[in-house]
């Protein structure tokens, strides 16, 4: 059993023995946080000019030189990388020295990659009555997301189920298989996600069913933090060959999109960090029903009993498929691009502490003419970075522990920027929390008073829904908070950056509009209200939290 260390009780004795001037300073801040202010940031940063800010691209550039300038405009101090200054030759002359300073900007490297046109899958396999191939043919049978390099493998083939580790909830597909060098066939979606009545749909879609590119995102780590050479994803009856009919469209009219091609996607490329090794990128495949049927023949696999089971059982029923190999052969295109971070810091009386407030500011950018400007994504959860460092500011007291304020790039193409921080930190402190922000401005469709918003936090840390709890009261927020502790939180957003490596995190999002990576995520749609006060309990909870001592619940 576990007993809190109830950070409520301790903030109550501090508030009877803290000078008056301290209570005064935290609410100094708090004043800082006007709707006014917050509208004019968004309204620039979701403008047209920033061109959707897609990583690596001008928009991303403006945008990030504009989060630059507020923060040194609030008082921060630059926290990225070192430039060198040279002397011209007069300078030289005159006495002067090269000399360096510290920048607001953390710059890495990314190597953007496209799915060339070259590729080949055929299906080998053996019975008693002998073997055979079957070669099948590019967009009539299978199309590529490709990985970082062009790859030609042959592998045994292990299906995975849904090819979803759940902790929380107990489920893992991959418990009793191994996926090192291995391809893996998975279904699309998660267990019951068909079945709004079932078991299972009750069980993972409040953490599974927001989104499908959220889901297919922690999927894809998990096969290839397990090794996973290759995934094949299957959607059995759905019509995945639609998309790939070489005499279709002869008019596109989809949403808000009318035209004579199919509008562009953004995730026709994909980015990743370079890191030590070529590529650490899994090739995924999506195929036909024709071909999923080929791969299952004779394995004792039934797919549609596997989904119907499963969505009352939830037990896994991973197994490889004996005497099957698949051959693959993919090319790619790539580029090396650059890109960066927005980093300051407010140092705190001691530094050897860190907490890390964050949130991104990349969006999907430009395509046939198209701006996604992403207001909510994550427009909303930028200003909430810029917006607390302005108040942590506003204060006028320098608080106990360091708070270091980060705007991420990348994350749109897997978190790169907030994994490239969690790798290469502000400094060698220790860094005890993460907060973060991440569509913190519209509402979903049962949120009639739009006022509903969800925190995620490691559940080790109870501290943080308590002094959660405390601040929407004392300060009369209206806010309805629904916590979701986890062990270990994951998912689509760059919290997980830090939470992979143990730190506790505390992640706010509002809502799940329909308008998300779409291209009409537009300033109309805020509710400006909800978002000024979700800014407003996270820059409570930061300055609570910076100048108090709190760790996780004891264990008895």
């Amino acid at each position: 059993m576990k007993k809190a260390v109830r950070l409520l009780l301790i903030l109550t004795i501090v508030s009877f023995i803290a000078p008056v001037h301290a209570q005064d300073a935290k609410q100094k801040g708090l004043d800082a946080i006007t709707q006014q202010a917050v509208k004019g940031q968004l309204e620039f940063l979701a403008s047209d000019w920033t061109e959707g800010r897609a990583t690596g691209q001008p928009g991303a550039y403006m945008a990030a030189d504009y989060i630059a300038s507020l923060f040194k405009v609030y008082g921060l101090q630059p926290a990225g990388d070192m430039e060198f200054e040279r002397p011209t030759r007069a300078e030289r002359m005159a006495g002067k020295r090269p000399s360096s300073y510290r920048t607001f900007y953390q710059s890495f490297n990314l190597i953007e990659t496209r799915a060339g046109k070259d590729h080949e899958l055929s299906l080998s396999e053996t019975t008693a009555g002998g073997s055979r191939t079957l070669n099948f043919t590019y967009q009539t049978d299978f199309s590529v997301q490709a990985s970082g390099v062009s790859t030609e493998l042959e592998l045994p083939i292990v299906f995975v189920g849904y090819g979803l580790t759940d902790e929380e909830n107990g489920y893992d597909d991959f418990k009793d298989v191994d996926v090192k060098d291995k391809i893996i066939l998975r279904l699309s979606g998660y267990p019951g996600h068909t079945d709004e009545t079932s078991k299972a749909y009750d069980t993972f879609s409040s953490d599974w069913g927001r989104g499908r590119w959220t889901l297919m995102r922690a999927k894809n780590e998990r096969a290839s933090e397990l090794g996973a050479a290759a995934v094949i994803e299957v959607n059995p009856g759905s019509d995945v060959g639609a998309a790939w009919a070489a005499n279709l469209p002869f008019r596109v009219n989809s949403g808000n999109y009318e035209g004579v091609k199919p509008r562009a996607s953004y995730y026709e490329t994909r980015m990743s960090l370079p890191g030590n090794e070529l590529s650490s990128a899994t090739v995924r495949i999506t195929v036909s029903d024709r071909v999923m049927n080929e791969l299952v023949k004779g394995t004792g696999v039934d797919l549609e009993a596997f989904q119907e089971k499963v969505k009352s059982s939830l037990k896994p029923d991973s197994k490889a498929l004996a005497g099957k190999k698949l051959r693959v052969k993919t090319t790619v295109d790539s580029k090396l691009i650059r890109a960066r971070n927005v980093v300051g810091v407010l140092p705190g009386k001691d530094t050897t502490e860190i907490i890390v407030v964050g949130g991104h500011y990349d969006h999907l950018g430009i395509h046939d003419g198209w701006i996604w400007n992403g207001a909510d994504d994550n427009g909303s959860g930028t200003v909430g970075v810029m917006s607390i460092a302005r108040a942590c500011m506003a204060t006028g007291e320098k608080p106990e522990k360091t708070i270091v304020f980060c705007a991420w790039t990348g994350e749109e193409k897997g978190l790169l920027g907030s994994r490239y921080f969690a790798d290469h930190p502000y400094n060698d402190a220790k860094m005890i929390l993460n907060l973060n922000y991440d569509m913190i401005s519209r509402d979903n469709t049962n949120d009639s008073l739009g006022n509903m918003c969800s925190m995620n936090y490691t559940k080790a840390y109870s501290v943080l829904e308590d002094l959660t709890n405390n601040n929407i009261e004392e300060y009369d927020l209206d806010l309805d908070v629904a916590f979701r502790p986890a062990a270990r939180p994951r998912g689509g957003s760059d919290h997980s950056s830090f939470s992979a490596k143990d730190i506790p995190i505390m992640y706010f999002m509002a809502g799940f509009p329909p308008e998300y990576h779409q291209p009409d995520d537009h300033l109309k749609l805020i509710n400006w209200e909800k978002m000024t006060n979700i800014i407003k309990i996270g820059y409570l909870n930061i300055w609570d939290l910076a100048n108090t001592e709190w760790g996780a619940d004891e264990t008895e």
